[in-house]
């Protein structure tokens, strides 16, 4: 059997665990366009602040192919799938048979559209190399321009934050976080990231940017110019799909997997952030891209192609980060439409700058936001990801901490 991974990152190392644990024999291949063994992408940021060494980001051991007994294919890219031969062209020419593959490319960073992008200095934030290359930069840079306010633009300000550059950061919307959080959340954490003095524009974005070889400033959309010379562009993600036959394989968004992970197209797996299945809280497709979800989609679709059938009931959005001093937590679906069949309760205690906001779908939760004193969060997300019909006073659930009497159903 002829098991091919695109990707190595933990949705392709996951898969490729699963698959040696129940098939010894099975020959592995594992496809990654970066000359790397499997490494912990989320921590990169930390490379960028400087308390992290390059050399701890790896997630097993050094030996993991000889280990697994897999063959790596790396530095390459798949530029086309045949899925009637079962075939893959790789970015050298090279062709490599399958008889199970597992897409799990992962995401690409959304370009931006602006004049001058060109420039040299501009920098996305998704791999190792995308550190290693601003960290170079570093000692001609004084002033960054971040764009984006969500998880990777906070990261990437923080960290330069932390080296000494004078950071901007520039959001479209009215406040950071704007997906994961509501408007009030959002203000606490605008609030906090002034305070530790981050520079942030908001409700503007970029149109151009300047300079001869490299980076000098950028003009935004609001017609003012913003000297700079590092731009870090942290403006989402999306699904790598370039190379799959839409004839064959389901795209959406991300590739349409089913609860076994596997695609429209039979023999052919998707998990991590390439992949769309049910969202718990949504109850429709949904791309969660979060490290324990590729994690888990990952096993899941390993098992699945070494022929033990395993399904899950879909996916679930959740992030905790630290803010400077705030604690913030987010799980399910906090952005529904303005519809009668959805309860939105909330709570802030100002003394304790503490917040709360709890999204309702008829007798069960279906997104949370906690600002501090997050530590029952884990029964929140619970009841969300297990659908658990809530028989209690609702307001019961914004207490903080949640007692656990409150939750006694």
């Amino acid at each position: 059997m002829n098991y091919v991974i695109i990707g190595n990152g933990i949705a392709g190392l996951s898969a490729a665990e699963s698959i040696r644990q129940l098939d010894s024999t099975g020959h592995i291949f594992m496809i990654s366009d970066e000359p790397l063994e499997p490494y912990c992408r989320p921590m990169i940021s930390l490379v960028l602040q400087g308390v992290l060494d390059p050399s701890k980001l790896p997630i097993r051991k050094s030996g993991l192919y000889q280990f697994l007994n897999i063959t790596p294919v790396l530095g390459n890219r798949v530029v086309q799938m045949d899925a009637d031969r079962k075939t893959l062209l790789l970015s050298d020419g090279q062709i490599l048979p399958f008889d199970r593959l597992l897409i799990a490319t992962g995401a690409d960073p959304r370009p931006i559209k602006a004049a001058g992008s060109h420039l040299h200095r501009i920098f996305f934030m998704r791999n190792r190399q995308h550190v290693m290359d601003m960290l170079e930069a570093l000692p001609e840079t004084r002033r960054a321009l971040v764009i984006g306010g969500g998880l990777v633009g906070f990261k990437a300000a923080y960290g330069l934050l932390h080296r000494g550059v004078d950071v901007t950061m520039l959001i479209r919307s009215g406040y950071p976080l704007s997906l994961q959080v509501d408007a009030d959340a959002g203000a606490m954490i605008l609030r906090e990231l002034v305070r530790h003095g981050l520079n942030v524009r908001v409700g503007a974005g970029v149109t151009a940017f300047t300079g001869n070889m490299a980076v000098t400033g950028a003009v935004l959309s609001d017609g003012s110019e913003l000297p700079c010379d590092m731009v870090i562009i942290g403006k989402g993600v999306l699904p790598s799909v370039s190379f799959i036959p839409k004839d064959k394989v389901q795209v959406d968004l991300g590739v349409v997997v089913n609860a076994h992970m596997e695609t429209t197209c039979p023999g052919v797996f998707a998990a991590g952030d390439v992949a769309e299945s049910v969202d718990i809280a949504r109850k429709t497709r949904w791309v969660n891209a979060i490290w324990p979800e590729a994690a888990m989609q990952g096993r899941l679709a390993g098992m699945n192609m070494a022929g033990r059938s395993v399904a899950c009931n879909g996916s679930l959005s959740r992030n905790v980060i630290r803010i400077f001093d705030l604690d913030v937590m987010t799980a399910g679906w906090n952005h529904p439409p303005d519809d009668p069949r959805f309860e939105i309760l909330t709570r802030f205690h100002p003394r304790s700058n503490t917040y709360r906001r709890l999204v309702f779908e008829g007798n069960r939760l279906i997104g949370a936001t906690l600002v501090n004193h997050i530590e029952s969060g884990g029964i929140l997300m619970t009841m969300i990801q297990n659908a658990i019909p809530i028989s209690i006073p609702r307001r019961n659930l914004l207490q903080f901490p949640i007692s656990p009497k409150s939750v006694m159903f």
